[in-house]
């Protein structure tokens, strides 16, 4: 049923929750999970003067989207799972929609979280890929982080 689970990372929180999630999953199945970071490259028209800077600040989103790619991939195999990592860059839920369809994936799962009273307004990336992606996606819920 879901032989290739897509596993988009940021690095943070919510979507190591979702990684633990698709790993254990792909781990129930026998499924081969992706994990994939899209670098989202601020696209303001940049001077002259920083095209330096500009190679620079890739050079990092790249090290650290091989970081987050890296990190998942280490807890799928200690789970016995395979595991493959892809860095892709633009709009980051049109890559992740665009990675699924391209790379003939099964599921995207990913993490859904509370965004405040006003956050449904715009709509988060999860909304976003859920709305738009032919392949079924996994959202887990994150509940409200309750401070005090």
């Amino acid at each position: 049923m879901y032989k290739r689970i897509l596993i988009p990372t940021d690095g943070g929180r919510k979507s190591e929750k979702a990684a633990e999630h698709g790993i254990e999953l792909a781990k129930a199945l026998g499924s081969t999970v992706h994990a994939l970071y899209v670098m989202d490259l601020p696209g303001a028209p940049r001077t002259p003067y920083i095209h330096g800077d500009e190679e620079e600040m890739k050079r990092e989103y790249r090290s650290y989207g091989e970081k987050v790619t890296n990190a998942v991939c280490e807890k799928a195999e200690a789970a016995g799972v395979d595991c493959e990592t892809s860095i892709v860059s633009g709009t980051i839920h049109e890559e992740i929609v665009t990675f699924a369809d391209e790379e003939g994936m099964d599921l995207i799962v990913m993490v859904a979280g509370y965004r405040g009273r006003f956050g449904g307004l715009v709509g988060s990336v999860t909304e976003k890929v859920v709305r738009s992606s032919n392949v079924p996606v996994t959202a887990l819920r994150m509940g409200e982080v309750r401070r005090g």
